[in-house]
């Protein structure tokens, strides 16, 4: 008596976040298209994505997100839907390719990052990839990626931050939001913003995501 076969495993749910309708929905066609994975939602921008998660029966395991979205970025997305949205990985699908745009999208929190140049079966392989765990990359990006890493100085650039302050940048690098950093030192949220202020003023920059671009790119943390 042979043993029944094991139940086929559900499909990988993946979303699209892409402005370009076209692009979305050649790539929501090339995932359906895809062995094992299909397109359970896509949107035109994080807004849309992200009221729909809050109704959505099955949660996505991979989300392709751009970054050049109309109203919120999609590197803002991307804290959105990690935090949102547990569980779920987001590879970047962009034409960015510069070291800010990197670094700002892996601080972040994205799992991977291509280009809108990769063929659609490199997206789904990058698809699968994510979903097993990996961290997909298009070459060119990975070469950027090593290249940065290899050259970066040999030692902290000293921007005159106190003790304090060093302490939350290092918190928001690893992707904790104001009222958690409070939470976590023991002080106010209003005590971390004026902290924060600080910090964009002496690193001479104007927001979270470019204080922790920098100071990853620099090895402030």
């Amino acid at each position: 008596m042979t043993d029944p076969a094991e139940p086929t495993p559900p499909p990988i749910a993946v979303w699209v976040v892409e402005d370009n309708r076209a692009l979305r929905r050649s790539v929501a066609a090339a995932i359906d298209a895809g062995d094992g994975m299909a397109c359970a939602g896509a949107f035109g921008s994080c807004e849309a994505a992200l009221v729909a998660l809050e109704t959505a029966p099955v949660r996505p395991r991979v989300v392709l997100m751009d970054i050049g979205l109309p109203g919120m970025s999609g590197i803002e997305g991307i804290r959105r839907f990690r935090t949102a949205a547990t569980g779920s990985d987001v590879v970047v699908l962009t034409v960015f390719e510069d070291e800010d745009k990197i670094l700002e999208a892996i601080t972040a929190g994205a799992s991977g990052f291509l280009l809108k140049g990769s063929r659609l079966d490199e997206v789904t392989a990058a698809i699968r990839l994510a979903a097993e765990g990996g961290s997909p990359m298009t070459p060119r990006v990975a070469r950027r990626v090593l290249g940065f890493f290899a050259a970066g100085p040999a030692s902290r650039p000293d921007y005159g931050l106190t003790e304090r302050e060093w302490q939350i940048l290092q918190l928001l690098a690893e992707g904790l939001a104001k009222k958690e950093i409070a939470g976590r030192l023991a002080i106010s949220f209003h005590t971390v913003d004026m902290h924060l202020r600080h910090v964009y003023e002496k690193l001479h920059v104007t927001s979270a995501t470019a204080a922790v671009a920098k100071a990853v790119r620099e090895k402030l943390v």
